[in-house]
């Protein structure tokens, strides 16, 4: 607390009731630290400390518990950690996909994807199909395209 105090940033950090505190030798500590719970314990603080449970805690809440990081099971803190940075960077990727794209998943915009390529690719197929191929040594003639003999139409049988 005192450091942030020093750079000059008020703080309104929630602490867990620890019981009293021996501040011997401390006393800009204690300052820094009374300051904060006074300022948590206003209006304004509340209001703060509620959008903070609403931004952050809910959605990491959602991780642990639906996402079943709370019974992660690997050897080593290093690996834990290493594993919720992992899910978390998968869940905010899904968080922007659906803000950027309306679809929350890869798999759902592989189809949208998918779709988009056929469009080009059709309208591109209907473009060229309108206009002839024409080389550019200039040596082609304007008769018109004969299909080879073995695609031609058999006649009907009446």
């Amino acid at each position: 607390m005192l450091e942030l105090r020093t750079l000059g940033v008020r703080t309104y950090i929630s602490e867990p009731d620890r019981g009293p505190q021996g501040w011997i030798d401390q006393r800009a500590e204690r300052d820094a630290v009374h300051a904060n719970r006074r300022r948590i314990r206003g209006t304004r603080g509340k209001r703060l400390l509620r959008r903070r449970g609403e931004l952050l805690e809910r959605p990491n809440a959602l991780l642990y518990e639906t996402g079943a990081m709370r019974r992660t099971h690997l050897r080593g803190h290093a690996n834990i950690l290493k594993r919720l940075l992992i899910h978390v960077s998968g869940c905010h990727l899904g968080l922007l996909m659906r803000t950027r794209f309306g679809i929350g998943t890869p798999r759902g915009l592989q189809g949208r994807l998918a779709a988009a390529i056929a469009g080009i690719i059709a309208l591109w197929t209907l473009i060229e199909g309108r206009r002839a191929p024409v080389p550019l040594d200039g040596s082609h003639s304007l008769r018109p395209f004969t299909p080879h003999r073995r695609y031609e139409r058999l006649p009907a049988v009446a």
